[in-house]
């Protein structure tokens, strides 16, 4: 029995497998380090053969994806200044391999079938959580707060942001019907209950924040370009203007103090500060891709007693500029910093400077939550991570799938016969 290429990589007509595909990855993000390789090997194994299925459309336009690949081999170039060499060798080749697989997926599905994977995968990662009902104490805020299956419950309230956010996308730009109303609203309510009970302010405050950049980018749809323009200058000052305004009027301190967090945000302050101090000593390469928060050294080891990391894994500077400054210098914030605002501005450019499109806005919105996230989390420098294959997804997606003509091999007319088979005569 033959499978036709087209069930696998067309986006046209791969929308189911595109979506068991996007579900599994997302299910393997979240619960990789519970259930350990099994699940990143069905990560891989739903995307890496494809490349075999048709060679031609991940080989041509390469040049397209320069910033990923050029941040891929600084990653595993730092292996030959790194503090940890073997560590760091084997997480460069995994950050690599992640990179290749939402290049794939960007290659193969669309934006909904994205979306629609998203959002089964969300819905049993949020169901298993619930199902272990794990509580635990974050040193951070000093709280006793629902975790999940997780060890944090701000990977609660990502995960619960992301299916409050795709399933709002869903019904706002991707139903069919009315069914759709039906099927997403016990995700939609699930996403909503756990985020409420997860406590996490960060995954609170970036939620609105996000939405109101699509429905800016949504109403624009109406507008001339010109106009468009227009909306687009008047938002970011008032962005501009907002920040400004929560620095300088207290603003900040008011919000924070909604979920009970002070100026400080309770010890992130403190560690920024720590990952500053350490990015003085080697300030233009860093450490080495995952070498420093490695057991022995003694600053990870201060840092994993102060805050009481018994485990001594799994920390970072809830920072992704501040981590990345530390492990890979100026360097490498310079070109991670360049990938995230190049997805995000490339899809609002798309909508305000060209032809209106849904899945830009879409995926403006999706990049625009990992971008302010990226300023209280790490989730886009480490493999495995739902924000940095969305992220390198939308990049990607910024130039379209090559279409590969078949050559067509020029053949010849041949005169016409007559009936008996003879040729005539020539005059």
């Amino acid at each position: 029995m033959k499978i036709p290429k087209s069930i696998l990589i067309d986006p046209e007509a791969n929308r189911a497998y595109g979506a068991f595909a996007v579900a599994v990855s997302v299910v393997a993000f979240a619960y990789s380090s519970n259930f350990g390789k099994i699940l990143i090997l069905a990560y891989y194994a739903v995307w890496l053969p494809l490349l075999f299925v048709d060679y031609r459309r991940f080989t041509r336009n390469l040049s397209d994806a320069w910033l990923p690949l050029l941040f891929a081999t600084y990653v595993c170039l730092s292996v030959f200044w790194s503090h940890a060499a073997g560590i760091s060798a084997r997480a460069a080749v995994q950050y690599s391999s992640h990179i290749l697989c939402a290049y794939i997926a960007a290659r193969t599905i669309s934006v909904r079938t994205l979306v629609l994977g998203s959002l089964i995968g969300v819905f049993f990662v949020l169901l298993y959580s619930l199902k272990v009902n794990g509580y635990a104490l974050d040193v951070i805020d000093g709280t006793y707060n629902f975790v999940g299956a997780f060890g944090s419950k701000n990977q609660v309230g990502f995960f619960a942001s992301l299916g409050i956010f795709f399933c709002l996308i869903f019904l706002g730009f991707y139903r069919r019907n009315w069914l759709s109303f039906f099927w997403t609203a016990p995700l939609l309510l699930l996403s909503v209950y756990m985020l409420a009970i997860a406590h996490s302010a960060t995954s609170v405050a970036s939620l609105p924040v996000v939405l109101g950049i699509v429905i800016l980018l949504t109403m624009s749809k109406v507008l001339s370009r010109q106009y468009r323009r227009v909306l687009f200058v008047v938002g970011a000052g008032a962005m501009v203007a907002g920040v400004a305004a929560a620095l300088n009027l207290g603003l900040l301190d008011f919000v924070l103090g909604l979920f009970g967090k002070d100026s400080t945000l309770t010890g992130r302050t403190y560690l920024w500060e720590q990952g500053w101090q350490a990015a003085q000593q080697y300030p233009l390469l860093g450490y080495g891709y995952a070498a420093y928060w490695v057991q022995g050294f003694a600053d990870a080891e201060r840092l994993w007693a102060e805050f009481y990391i018994t485990t001594r894994t799994g920390f970072h500077f809830h920072n992704t500029y501040v981590e990345t400054l530390v492990e890979l210098g100026f360097v490498g914030v310079t070109i991670l910093a360049l990938i995230i605002l190049r997805a995000f501005y490339g899809h609002v450019s798309k909508v305000v400077f060209g032809d209106w499109s849904a899945d830009s806005v879409v995926l403006a919105g999706a990049i625009g939550l990992m971008l302010i996230r990226s300023f209280f989390e790490v989730e886009m420098l480490g493999p495995y991570f739902t924000a940095s294959f969305i992220v390198y997804y939308g990049l990607f997606k910024l130039k379209s799938a090559p279409v590969v003509r078949r050559r067509r091999t020029h053949i010849p007319a041949q005169e016409e016969k007559p009936a008996n088979g003879r040729m005539p005569a020539p005059v």
